[in-house]
């Protein structure tokens, strides 16, 4: 029994459109084609997908899924492996949230210490105005 690309969407939670995106990225192998070229995707092709799927709510980057597929196909492979990536995700997380705890006290003290009224002088731009405070900003920006 195959699917469909719309049917292999529905049942994996990932739509068409990421599905072609991976397919694009070799993320996934292409699927066969009818003779009209619609794409087929069987069970473990939709299997797959899913693990994409839940990798990706788990807030893996796609060069990181990549890396667990292969670990998940790899029937030979040490656990190890595997828990090394999710550590490593998480110490990402963890540092993303106290990145994002930082700039949100940052904004409550600044908030703080703004009227709010008709003056013009505001300490938000103020702050804004002198640049990035120090230990203030997201990983990657």
């Amino acid at each position: 029994m195959t699917a469909t690309i719309g049917e292999a969407a529905a049942a994996s939670g990932v739509s068409a459109k990421m599905i072609r995106h991976y397919e694009a990225i070799g993320l996934i192998p292409g699927p066969p084609r009818s003779e009209a070229g619609y794409r087929h995707y069987d069970g473990p092709a939709i299997h797959s997908l899913r693990f994409i799927r839940r990798a990706r709510d788990l807030g893996f980057s796609l060069e990181e899924v990549g890396r667990l597929l292969a670990l998940w196909r790899d029937r030979n492979r040490a656990s190890a492996e595997v828990k090394a990536v999710a550590l490593q995700h998480i110490a990402e997380l963890e540092a993303k949230a106290e990145a994002l705890h930082a700039m949100a006290a940052t904004l409550r003290h600044l908030a703080a210490h703004c009227h709010g009224d008709e003056r013009p002088d505001c300490p938000i731009l103020e702050d804004m105005e002198r640049g990035q405070a120090a230990g203030v900003s997201l990983p990657g920006r």
